[in-house]
């Protein structure tokens, strides 16, 4: 017979197992310092292999250690180590580990304190229940005013690109209008602070049950979905209610357990005057802001959308989509191929966004930190004008090449404005030139037999076109001064429609 001690000691083992939690597989539980079991000491399902996360939830001096064990004969795994006993490591906020778990496990957490966390059990290996997003899914900033902001969330549903065949080529008609809406959609949530706050959301675990919990600044106006390009839908969010001049850090939430960026942000000095422009679905990549007046006063929102913009642009726009659709269906389009690579869908769609971003020129402002980073005169035709790569400050030969926006100073006279059909603003403004590539594409999408052709930067590109910026001078694809038109930095160089 056992000795009583040793009876008693199993025993307890024995209750200490069955009172312990399970986990279930494919599912998220919340834990705060008043629910936390005690012995914090879970047991794990049993499958194959699936991926454990964990999300602090609030921010303490001490981080709690968290031990896991996959073995056939379990004890409760901790920092004495054991026989395959490994702990999640644990940065800004986040953990995870993946293994077999055959015979079920055991997860142990030490130094629990008052900490709140998340546990998330996932068998898709690729998709942890709490993820930070990578650099390609950031939050995408349209465009600020001076107390505005317009954010997209990163795309969710990519599309499929519409291809017509012969002998029924048909091109998208001018007057484009949006896809029917996806049938359902991630819950996303934005939070906005000033960067300069007192508690940073930077500073911050980086996890969705953490960044929930923060004030978020501005008011939501607008949010919906949108789709603006082939990248696919995405949340599009209009806030209103910031500060001018002042600088921002924005997240997006997915589904409470996954985080996007931090992105950046600047909004514009009190005295800017351009009102944002977006939600047209003929110009789907315009939101951004464009030298108009000031919308009217019975619009729900200062703002300009396809119910409001002026027929003085529009109706022009659509007359030019229409023409080119014309003369482009006048070459055999899917009988006939001018390219291996491109079709006249890819043209049509190229031309476009160019248009759009000629017709609808975008405002810019330059940064409170280089107040003097523009061109200070208006660019002759022949001129090189505006450069990416800016001249080494002549004082200081070791520092840094500064790349400066492609804004340039704009007058009143609307005569003098690169697109005819904007109306007169009232006040002098600077645009931000387009990038060149988003002329370069329809070049090398379209056939010859529409004539499109682009400046050149070894002319005068650089007189009407942002040059440099996302390709180099000599055409080399991503090797530009910045390699993209804007960055997560609130940085927008040039505009890429």
């Amino acid at each position: 017979m056992l000795p009583q001690t040793l009876l008693c000691l199993l025993y307890a083992t024995l209750v200490s197992a069955q009172a312990r939690k399970t986990l279930s597989l494919n599912s998220n539980t919340a834990f705060s310092s008043s629910d936390t079991p005690n012995p914090p000491v879970f047991d794990l399902p049993t499958a194959d292999n699936f991926t454990i996360s964990v999300a602090l939830c609030s921010s303490t001096n001490s981080i709690p250690r968290f031990f896991v064990t996959n073995s056939s004969s379990p004890g409760i795994p901790g920092s004495t180590g054991g026989t395959d006993v490994f702990e999640i490591q644990i940065t800004n906020g986040l953990g995870n580990w993946t293994g077999t778990f055959a015979n079920g496990g055991v997860l142990a957490i030490e130094d629990v304190g008052k900490a709140s966390f998340e546990l998330g059990i996932s068998d898709q290996l690729d998709d942890p229940i709490h993820a930070l997003l990578p650099d390609t899914d950031l939050p995408l900033l349209g465009d600020t005013t001076s107390n505005q902001a317009l954010i997209f969330s990163p795309s969710f549903l990519n599309v499929e690109l519409f291809v017509p065949s012969w002998p029924n080529y048909t091109l998208p008609p001018a007057n484009l209008s949006q896809p029917t809406l996806p049938s359902s959609s991630p819950n996303y949530t934005l939070v906005i602070s000033p960067t300069s706050s007192s508690r940073p959301l930077a500073s911050l675990p980086q996890t969705g049950c953490m960044l929930a919990t923060q004030k978020s600044t501005g008011t939501v106006i607008n949010q919906g979905l949108w789709l603006r390009d082939s990248n696919g839908w995405r949340s599009q969010w209009l806030v209103e209610a910031l500060t001018p001049a002042t600088n921002y850090t924005a997240y997006v939430i997915q589904d409470s357990t996954k985080v996007g960026g931090p992105m950046y942000f600047t909004t514009k000095s009190a005295s800017f005057s351009c009102p944002l422009v977006f939600g047209l679905p003929y110009c789907p990549g315009v939101a951004y802001t464009v030298p108009l007046p000031q919308p009217p006063a019975t619009s729900r929102s200062r703002v300009y959308t396809a119910a409001n913009v002026p027929e003085q642009i529009t109706t022009p726009l659509i007359s030019y989509l229409t023409n080119f659709t014309i003369t482009l269906s006048s070459f055999a389009c899917g009988r006939d191929m001018y390219s291996p690579i491109v079709t006249c869908a890819d043209c049509s769609r190229a031309y476009r966004k160019w248009l759009c971003s000629i017709t609808f020129t975008r405002c810019g402002e330059s940064s409170p930190a280089n107040p003097n980073s523009f061109t200070t005169t208006v660019s002759d035709p022949w001129a090189t004008g505006v450069s990416a790569a800016q001249p080494k400050d002549t004082k200081d030969p070791s520092a840094p090449q500064k790349v400066f926006s492609a804004l340039v100073p704009q007058s009143t006279d609307i005569s003098k404005a690169r697109s005819p059909t904007l109306p007169a603003m009232g006040s002098p403004y600077y645009m931000l030139l387009p990038c060149i590539e988003t002329c370069n594409v329809v070049d090398r999408m379209c056939p010859g037999l529409v004539g499109f052709t682009c400046p050149t930067s070894q002319f005068n590109a650089a007189a009407s076109y942002g040059v440099g910026y996302v390709d180099s001078a000599d055409g080399d694809e991503g090797q530009g001064a910045t390699g993209a038109s804007q960055d997560r930095w609130g940085n927008i160089w040039c505009n890429g429609g």
